[in-house]
């Protein structure tokens, strides 16, 4: 007996939806709800559940991305909130961590400020050694900051004379803090004390949008602090920009794109990424590269501060592979790239990786979430997530981060 045309069909279809089923898996591993992820901290956090898989992003016809084009415009309006009444209290807070952090640091600190009708103290930034402390206008624009949040919430350049540990209340808040949150543990103690001081943690690295959507007002001064309120200050900017320039060069030389990478050695070393596929080594990198067909001649960018003989693999593939190193100007090494300058430096890969062509996080966490959002609102859209299985198409359109091709990150509720 013949063998029938049509079961020769189905038995092809069956195969292939597999193998697309396996696919999909392995990126679930990566990209989707993960419980235990790394941070740049180097604590495990997990991802929430997210179900919102409506599919927006376009694809050319050969599988490449359309990128954007044009900056998204911001949707939230400072024109829907009432003046902010006056108080005696304060709201006061550090950055830590790193640039990652920083961004949902200050978000829910305008967020808790604004509902207390309470005066924000501007912070300042510690690093992860004990004594390795900053002032705000080291890094960022403290102009820019305090009038991006003129008639949302009254702002102190400098700690009030009358704060003392008498009068202050440490309270350790969830990312994300809700007003419910707010109403239920700390307007009482701010009540009670007057001041509060918070410390942030984060149960999760969730940045994808919530179910329920946000009232317009809290969406308007969430967003407004996420995405409006922190600019480099002028000389950080000018380094993170030199490097910029010099990378986006060495690509249009041979006609190819600027790929920065989030590839730390130390940070692939740290348990969370053992045995697990949150995390890819040089040599996977570079073959994933390598897979979606960039020029050998693209310029690669890796947040890993100078070089070590592991990166080999990826500029035995990729000449022009550099860390911060070999890209910055020499003239800035010493101040930002010196033995106390590790907040420079994360500062540095945060911009760059956001300004990139395109972005590939060898690492997941919250650097990889917050450097996704602002690439969102910068329209800057080829955000490539790894891939370790040897099947599947070297195509970018098939292994774009969900946050873009499923329209689920946060900013996509900031910007239109």
């Amino acid at each position: 007996m013949g063998i029938d045309p049509r079961q020769i069909v189905a038995g092809v279809l069956t195969v292939t939806m597999f193998v697309m089923l396996g696919n999909m898996v392995k990126r679930e591993h990566f990209d989707a709800p993960i419980s235990h992820h790394v941070n740049h901290a180097g604590s495990t956090q997990s991802f929430d559940d997210n179900t919102d898989l409506e599919k927006n992003f376009a694809v050319n016809s050969d599988g490449q991305v359309k990128e954007e084009g044009n900056i998204l415009r911001p949707c939230w309006s400072k024109s829907i909130l009432e003046e902010p009444e006056e108080t005696k209290g304060y709201v006061t807070f550090s950055l830590t961590n790193g640039p990652e952090y920083h961004v949902s640091q200050i978000t829910d600190a305008v967020i808790v400020a604004r509902y207390l009708k309470a005066t924000l103290v501007i912070p300042d930034i510690r690093g992860s050694e004990p004594g390795d402390r900053r002032n705000f206008e080291d890094i960022y624009d403290i102009e820019k900051f305090v009038s991006s949040l003129e008639g949302v919430v009254k702002v102190a350049k400098t700690q009030p004379a009358e704060l003392s540990t008498k009068n202050l209340a440490v309270l350790r808040i969830p990312n994300r803090v809700t007003e419910d949150y707010i109403a239920s543990e700390i307007e009482p103690v701010f009540k009670t004390k007057g001041n509060v001081r918070l410390a942030t943690y984060f149960p999760s690295v969730n940045m994808k949008k919530t179910r329920t959507p946000e009232p317009e007002e809290r969406n308007s001064v969430g967003c407004l602090a996420m995405f409006g309120t922190l600019e480099l200050q002028p000389e950080v900017r000018e380094v993170v920009d030199s490097m910029i320039s010099r990378l986006k060069t060495l690509s249009r030389n041979s006609d190819s794109e600027f790929v920065a990478v989030d590839l730390r050695l130390d940070m692939l070393e740290q348990k969370g990424c053992q045995g697990s596929k949150k995390c890819y080594g040089p040599q996977e990198i570079a073959l994933f590269l390598k897979k979606l067909g960039f020029d050998k001649n693209s310029a690669i960018y890796l947040t890993q501060s100078r070089w070590d003989s592991n990166l080999d693999t990826i500029k035995d593939l990729f000449p022009k592979t550099y860390t911060k190193e070999g890209i910055m100007p020499m003239a800035k090494k010493e101040k930002f790239l010196g033995s106390d300058s590790s907040e420079y430096e994360k500062v540095i890969d945060f911009y760059v990786c956001s300004e990139s062509d395109v972005f590939v996080p060898a690492i997941s966490g919250l650097f990889y979430a917050n450097v996704a959002g602002k690439r969102i609102g910068l329209g800057k859209t080829k955000i490539v997530v790894p891939d370790d299985s040897a099947s599947g198409s070297g195509t970018i359109g098939n292994y774009l981060s969900r946050y873009v091709s499923k329209k689920t990150h946060m900013a996509y509720t900031c910007f239109c």
